[in-house]
């Protein structure tokens, strides 16, 4: 079945660039707050995710795809879910494609790695090392493109000559990529050799699909404002930020760069928030401070070897001992819970984690309207939901069934009513259908929903009119039958 998805869009967008160590959970989050339109997550590479399973992380509320030695390799959540990009190194078309449908319904697009010059991703014959085999890079991309749902996009760097360049982009384009991200750089060049604006520009100009352009942290991007003096510069579509982002995130804030002792501490929640392992949140809060690694705090920073420890050296341990025992009570709960998940419990259920927040949808559009309407007009029978409630703590969890298939959230809600939506959502996802959020674009149930109302103040203005004219001819009939009765009647 052929459903229409809305796409990301990457025209006119800030972007957080992939960053291998800072381009996790935490990050990726922080740069959303500060005003980033779309992130991506830091390369992965193919078959270390072929060998991860999906989890849903009930606790955290995440999905996760952890590796046979219980490390987690990608995490992500619901908040990111329209604007995460998953970046993947690889170089080979079939394994990329596996990687594909297993992250394809936790996020908004794939991407894969073509401008890393590192050794650790060129000696597979990934990254950089793909620009030199422009047959390679059309049978991953296209593959890609003809395999899933979501927009892929590519990240490359610029070839030794702009003909070469050229003729590479062309290639790609045909491909039916959404955009290419180009770092205006050769693969030999490093941060410090200037970046090639009049390529990306050319580039720009040589295609029709959005160019997104990246390599401007050390020349151009000190502040937001300069974000846009980039974009002019290339004449791309949309600019993406690395090492200016991963230095202080609020680059993206149009009213400014804040403090960053409070970047900081608000990267440190999100830390403790999602668990991040304490080396992945050290390394970047030591990327932010740079030149002050040698001040006091600096020095703190380096000793840590905790979170905790990285939270007392912030003032905040305090936050970390709330949050932490939040979480060790979920975790109670949840192991207290599960004879109550038993009851639940079916091979054949589609579970994702998902909820329902009205916040999303335009005023009384919801899941469960999408979900009926797209029955209705395939012919199938009615959703069906099966709800019960936990003894334990009063939640709900409700079961929709659509074509014989049973769909369900993981996590339990307040009501009935949220928990229904939430069911609903999995089943829309699942099937790849639209579900009526804000962002979806035009709402055709909205549509509909305009032209009934027109109708039916139509049909009351009509039976107004009707009341009116009917009542006109009472009150005249009225005034004869009172004429006739005062005349005198002769004898």
């Amino acid at each position: 079945m052929t459903v229409n998805i809305p796409a990301l869009c990457f025209g006119g967008k800030n972007i957080l660039a992939p960053m291998v160590r800072v381009g996790t959970l935490p990050m990726r989050l922080l740069a959303l707050d500060f005003g980033a339109d779309i992130v991506y997550c830091e390369e992965l590479i193919d078959i270390k995710m072929l060998q991860c399973k999906r989890v849903i992380n009930e606790v955290l509320e995440t999905v996760d795809f952890v590796a046979p030695n219980e490390r987690v390799v990608f995490r992500t959540c619901e908040r990111e879910r329209d604007c995460v990009v998953f970046q993947m190194g690889s170089a080979d078309a079939e394994r990329a494609l596996a990687v594909a449908k297993l992250v394809e319904n936790d996020v908004a697009g794939i991407d894969i790695n073509m401008g890393c010059p590192k050794e650790y991703s060129t000696k597979g014959g990934m990254g950089a090392a793909l620009l030199s085999d422009p047959d390679k890079i059309e049978c991953i991309l296209s593959t890609l493109v003809k395999g899933i749902c979501k927009p892929v996009t590519c990240k490359i760097r610029i070839l030794s000559s702009l003909e070469d360049t050229i003729r590479l982009v062309k290639r790609i384009e045909k491909t039916g990529v959404a955009a290419i991200a180009v770092h205006g750089r050769k693969k030999e060049e490093r941060p410090q050799h200037p970046v090639h604006c009049e390529v990306i520009k050319a580039i720009s100009e040589a295609v029709t699909i959005p160019v997104i352009a990246n390599g401007g942290s050390h020349d151009f991007i000190k502040e937001y404002t300069d974000i846009e003096a980039f974009q002019q510069a290339t004449g791309a579509s949309s600019v993406m930020i690395a090492r200016a982002a991963m230095w202080n995130p609020s680059i993206f804030r149009r009213e400014g760069l804040c403090p960053l002792k409070e970047v900081m501490q608000a990267y440190i929640k999100y830390a403790v928030r999602y668990d991040n392992h304490y080396t992945n949140t050290k390394y970047c809060l030591c990327q932010m401070l740079r030149e002050q690694l040698e001040s006091t705090e600096g020095k703190k920073l380096h000793a840590a070897q905790s979170t905790q420890e990285i939270c007392e050296v912030f003032e905040m341990g305090h936050f970390y001992e709330e949050t932490t025992a939040i979480l060790e009570a979920k975790k109670v709960l949840k192991a207290k819970t599960q004879d109550d998940d038993d009851q639940m419990e079916d091979t054949d259920v589609i579970k994702m984690s998902v909820r329902f927040d009205k916040r999303d949808y335009p005023p009384q559009i919801t899941p469960k309207m999408y979900l009926l309407e797209w029955c209705r007009k395939e012919k199938h029978p009615q959703p069906v939901y099966e709800t019960v409630q936990r003894s334990l703590d009063k939640l709900f969890c409700s079961v929709v069934t659509v074509a014989e298939q049973k769909y369900r959230s993981t996590l339990w809600d307040k009501s009935k009513k949220l928990a229904e939506q939430a069911a609903a959502i999995v089943c829309l996802r699942t099937l790849g259908l639209p579900e009526g959020k804000l962002n979806e674009g035009e709402n055709h149930l909205i549509n509909k929903r305009k032209r009934e109302n027109q109708e039916l103040l139509n049909n009351k203005e009509h039976e107004d009119d009707l009341l009116v004219e009917a009542a006109h001819k009472r009150a005249h009939v009225t005034e004869r039958t009172s004429d006739f009765s005062s005349t005198e009647v002769p004898r």
